[in-house]
């Protein structure tokens, strides 16, 4: 996967780190979690991550499609990669995310992958996804 084609700029340490910690706290959340149970969708930590019930709503709604789509075995990501953080500016930037899990289609063992590009914003002292289109 190529690297994100948006435009960058630096940003000092202390931001990228505040966000990297951030973004794993909630993406390590996600791994072995089924995206089709009541009990995923009601986690409270999860839901912290946005702000307001409306856009996590959002995101939910869209994640758990595009486990449907790349044919995760019951929504479920094993495991998941944040693999580059690219910053437009010092309170807006983007999070390449790899999900990896089973392959639910018959006789195809094996794994799927799903990489997606999540924007965060900081607002309110936080970092927070934004969930749309980029």
């Amino acid at each position: 996967m190529e690297a994100l084609e948006t435009r960058a700029t630096a940003v000092p340490p202390e931001t990228a780190l505040t966000l990297k910690r951030r973004a794993d706290g909630f993406y390590l959340r996600l791994a072995h979690r089924r995206f089709n149970t009541l009990e995923t969708y009601n986690d409270r930590i999860m839901r912290e991550h946005f702000r307001s019930p409306a856009l996590f709503l959002d995101y939910y709604a869209d994640l758990a499609q595009d486990l449907a789509d790349a044919h995760f075995e019951k929504r479920r990501p094993r495991r998941i990669e944040v693999r580059e953080l690219v910053f437009e500016d010092p309170g807006l930037a983007r999070v390449q995310v790899r999900f990896v899990g089973a392959d639910d289609r018959p006789l195809r063992p094996g794994e799927v992958d799903l990489v997606r590009v999540d924007r965060w914003e900081w607002a309110e002292g936080a970092w927070w996804i934004q969930p749309g289109k980029l």
